[in-house]
């Protein structure tokens, strides 16, 4: 049986997330990276993040020619640039002035995807590379990662927002991406429920 979805939101009518969507227009251009395996997870913080930054723009791929229109359309940006991923070489966000009107790449898929993204495209490299200082915890209780300093993308893109723009209020951001979250462990069985309600410390 096939199952009517929100023309608004694009979920399900019983899991619609419309109530909760509030958009916001920050300065900063955001650009994700997606990996082809995290278009359609369930769990997809891109989709909930695309509804509330409307400005968002969303590049499938994996490879250096599947991000050949992305790369066109950065050569003409006339903005600054940076890559958003931890590394030897990336710095604080916190560390440095970085002004509001730039561009922040971002690549969405698990750990191991993001790293294989990285390294079949080498281009990425000539943008200079940030991170998030220590200290930010994540809200994605429903999907597991391999590190425990781990953000969904709607989470690292929310926080990186506010540090280059203090006076941006993010919380539309962090309000969606918590009924997102809410919404998932309510469709699970109430035995299942209890564990991401109530999780062991």
């Amino acid at each position: 049986m096939s199952r009517d979805y929100c023309r608004g939101c694009g979920y399900p009518y019983n899991a619609c997330l419309c109530g909760s969507i509030l958009p916001i227009s920050p300065k900063t251009q955001l650009v994700v990276l997606q990996h082809p395996a995290e278009v359609t997870h369930k769990k997809n913080s891109v989709r909930v993040l695309s509804l509330v930054v409307p400005d968002l723009q969303v590049y499938v791929g994996e490879s250096a020619i599947d991000f050949g229109p992305l790369r066109e359309f950065l050569a003409r940006c006339g903005k600054p640039i940076y890559l958003v991923y931890p590394s030897a070489q990336s710095r604080s966000v916190e560390e440095q002035p970085i002004a509001r009107d730039v561009v922040l790449l971002l690549l969405d898929g698990t750990w191991r995807k993001a790293f294989k993204m990285l390294q079949l495209n080498p281009w990425l490299s000539d943008y200079p590379a940030v991170h998030l200082a220590k200290g930010y915890a994540s809200r994605y209780k429903i999907r597991k990662s391999s590190r425990p300093d781990s953000l969904s993308t709607l989470e690292a893109c929310a926080y990186m927002l506010k540090a280059l723009d203090a006076g941006l209020d993010v919380t539309p951001l962090m309000a969606a991406f918590d009924e997102m979250v809410d919404m998932r462990i309510r469709a699970m069985p109430a035995s299942i429920q209890s564990r991401y309600r109530n999780p062991t410390p």
